[in-house]
């Protein structure tokens, strides 16, 4: 039988232990608290929303009448006499989801925890600026397609969300594409080719690379990902839209090396590491 004092010794280790936890998920939680405030409550994140937005229409304008036009890498061979299209991410491009992220900060929770919950709410607003241009591109007879890495049971809940706002949502085809649909996987390059067979795609949107350009060509190791912008230059602003996103994704991801960190220590551990101190 153990003494009262190994019962005690090891008691406070395992209480040590769980205290300790208990300090590394608050801090892994309130490492995203201000890049959560940021979106949810500047004025400069609504202002840079809305600025992308509005210069995206002077886009629209110039895609439409240029026949040689198309902002997609998938597009292929002869499109000039092709419908114009657009094609927009959903999460934090069109549906701002930041009340999600700050229920998993009060809630000491980390994705996909109350994730599928929160979708079927339905409550996600729509991001500053993008009602406004959808409908431009709507009365200049683009099509409007949303392509998403929501995975597919999420879908009626997602049409709902969108057309709850009076966003465009046409109902002739398909134009909201999920992930798991028809046996896509999360990288958007299928999808995007779907849409070019029968559109020429004017302009695209979106708050990850992986929005534009295959998911393998943004895998990298996050000092190299800005060497991905450089090689896109001539694209941003231009035919590409990029929503800023402070709060996650594969930027966050490639801190990582592209791989799961296994513990909430561990991400904390490799995000300090990639700090650069030196510039």
């Amino acid at each position: 039988m153990k003494s009262l004092r190994q019962i005690f010794f090891y008691s406070t280790i395992i209480y040590a232990i769980n205290i300790n936890a208990d300090e590394i998920d608050k801090s892994y939680q309130e490492q995203s608290l201000l890049s959560v405030l940021y979106a949810q409550t500047s004025a400069e994140y609504a202002a840079n929303n809305m600025q992308t937005y509005k210069n995206a229409k002077i886009a629209l304008d110039k895609a439409i009448i240029d026949m040689n036009w198309s902002a997609a890498l998938e597009q292929k061979n002869n499109f000039s006499n092709l419908k114009p299209a657009i094609i927009l991410d959903v999460d934090e491009t069109v549906l701002d989801n930041i009340a999600f992220q700050a229920r998993a900060i009060i809630n000491g929770l980390s994705y996909p925890n109350g994730w599928v919950d929160w979708a079927q709410e339905g409550k996600a607003t729509a991001v500053s600026g993008v009602r406004e241009f959808l409908k431009y591109a709507q009365e200049k007879g683009v099509k409007v397609f949303y392509v998403t890495n929501r995975i597919h049971i999420l879908e009626d809940a997602t049409r709902e969300n969108i057309i709850k706002l009076g966003l465009p949502f046409d109902t002739d085809r398909d134009v909201l594409l999920m992930r798991d649909e028809n046996g896509w996987t999360g990288d958007k390059t299928a999808r995007r080719e779907l849409i070019a067979k029968d559109y020429r795609i004017l302009l695209m949107f979106g708050d990850q690379l992986t929005d534009f350009i295959s998911s393998e060509e943004s895998s990298i190791f996050h000092t190299e990902r800005k060497k991905i912008a450089d090689k896109y230059s001539n694209m941003w602003g231009e035919k590409w839209f990029m929503i800023t996103n402070p709060m996650y994704g594969r930027w966050e991801y490639s801190i990582y090396n592209n791989q799961n960190p296994g513990s909430e220590e561990k991400a904390i551990k490799l995000r300090k590491q990639a700090l650069n101190t030196e510039n």
